[in-house]
């Protein structure tokens, strides 16, 4: 067939004042930031799941918008027909990755080995698509949720025989990445948890999960996977209480089982909320513990309970975002993958690229403001002048781990009262951020 995306040759950057509804505001891929590109600093990704196969189902109904790309649902025809669609958009937004869950681009078989038959042939079709071409595989991964078998997780199975299977996808989606030259691989433990206690033991479980974590840590590496595995933490949903609550809970879990070497953090927006968290926390969790490894890019509605995948356009939140990924040094082998998915109404091919536009553009303004919020230097100030007393010899020797307890105390004891610290400035704080923003 014809072009997917018909209605548009190449989405440009146009500059703030356009009124072209398939034009970038504010994303000027080739501007030079901080000594490189703006690409670079975003380095974008389609998610394959909600971009090519997500048609508006909901738990309350059918889909709303065709993602059969003119093949038959379910065939390897409908696969070759995602890829085509894939690539045609990707190239038209200007975009550079692509992450996928292995049955993403197939459908798994009644069989795993006519399923792994089938990523061979898609994934050799992924190859040639790719040829000539920049655009990459940012990460992959494994759907380890969806199917019946995993109903009591993955990893966390109370069926030997189902954590077999779980292995078996687990290699050949690790083989499929490194074929593909994904940087890093993912684990999303969707469905590793637990209902309740009474008949959940937990420590057997998480003894479980770390060992599959181990075995496909060793195997990634010995076929040549160089970047980071990564754990995407997410608090509830589907399971009541799951195992990678946020990312502090991830990052205790990895040092608990001596796998925070190879493992990294891919912050999703909408899980840090649903985890009572702000985007900005669980990337800043990140970075203090040498942990920030990717992002999902989406945003959730605070009025709803769920994980709801919007596209991001709060400038408040990207901005915020971007200042802590800066902060943290950047990327290096993440990015920005856009798990957003259309409202269930937006069912259209235009609606697909309105969407990227817009989380694009959200981003790229995030990046431009957080790069102003440095340079302005008010905040990093005050936040210097605010700890400003552990500068002293005191300080430093507490700093140093050199003090004694006995020692402090003393102190405390002949000051008889400490005086109260000074103030914390948050309202000046959200005004020099307005400023910046709007100013």
């Amino acid at each position: 067939m014809g072009e997917y995306f018909d209605f548009i040759q190449q989405v440009k950057y146009e500059g703030a004042d356009t009124k072209n509804p398939f034009a970038f505001r504010f994303y000027d891929a080739d501007k030079e930031i901080l000594g490189k590109p703006m690409k670079d600093h975003l380095r974008f990704a389609m998610a394959w799941w909600h971009s090519l196969g997500a048609n508006g189902t909901d738990m309350f109904g059918v889909g709303t918008a065709d993602k059969t790309w003119g093949a038959e649902a379910g065939t390897i025809a409908h696969a070759k027909a995602k890829v085509d669609a894939g690539f045609e958009f990707m190239k038209k937004l200007g975009i550079k990755f692509f992450c996928f869950h292995d049955v993403d681009l197939v459908p798994e078989a009644a069989d795993i080995n006519e399923t792994n038959a089938r990523l061979d042939e898609i994934s050799d079709y992924i190859l040639e698509k790719m040829n000539g071409t920049d655009i990459r595989c940012l990460w992959g991964t494994a759907n380890m949720f969806s199917n019946p078998r995993y109903m009591n997780g993955a990893g966390s199975t109370n069926s030997v025989d189902v954590y077999c299977f779980a292995a078996a996808q687990i290699k050949k989606a690790l083989d499929i990445t490194v074929k593909l030259g994904g940087e890093d691989y993912v684990f999303w433990g969707g469905r590793e948890g637990y209902e309740t206690l009474l008949n959940t033991d937990l420590k057997f479980e998480q003894e479980n999960i770390a060992t599959l974590m181990r075995m496909a840590r060793d195997y990634g590496r010995s076929i040549g996977l160089k970047g980071d595995f990564l754990i995407e933490p997410k608090p509830k949903e589907p399971m009541k209480h799951q195992y990678d609550f946020d990312a502090a809970t991830a990052i205790g879990f990895l040092r608990q089982y001596g796998l925070d070497s190879d493992f990294r953090m891919n912050i999703e927006a909408n899980h840090a909320t649903l985890a009572g968290h702000t985007f900005e926390h669980e990337l800043r969790v990140c970075a203090a513990n040498g942990m920030f490894g990717s992002v999902d890019a989406n945003q959730g509605d605070t009025l709803l309970g769920w994980d709801t995948d919007e596209f991001p356009f709060d400038v408040y939140t990207t901005t915020l975002a971007m200042y802590e990924v800066l902060k943290a040094g950047g990327f290096t082998h993440g990015g920005l993958n856009f798990d957003s998915k259309n409202r269930r109404p937006s069912n259209t091919r235009e609606d697909m690229v309105y969407a990227f536009i817009l989380g694009m553009d959200a981003f790229a303004l995030g990046l431009t403001k957080a790069v102003k919020l440095i340079e302005d230097g008010r905040i990093d100030e005050f936040k210097a002048q605010k700890y400003a007393s552990f500068n002293g010899e005191l300080g430093q020797k507490i700093r140093d781990g050199k003090a004694t307890l006995k020692e402090l105390s003393d102190l405390a004891c002949a000051m008889k009262a400490p005086q109260n610290p000074a103030s914390g400035r948050q309202e000046y704080l959200e005004g020099v951020l307005n400023q910046v923003l709007f100013g």
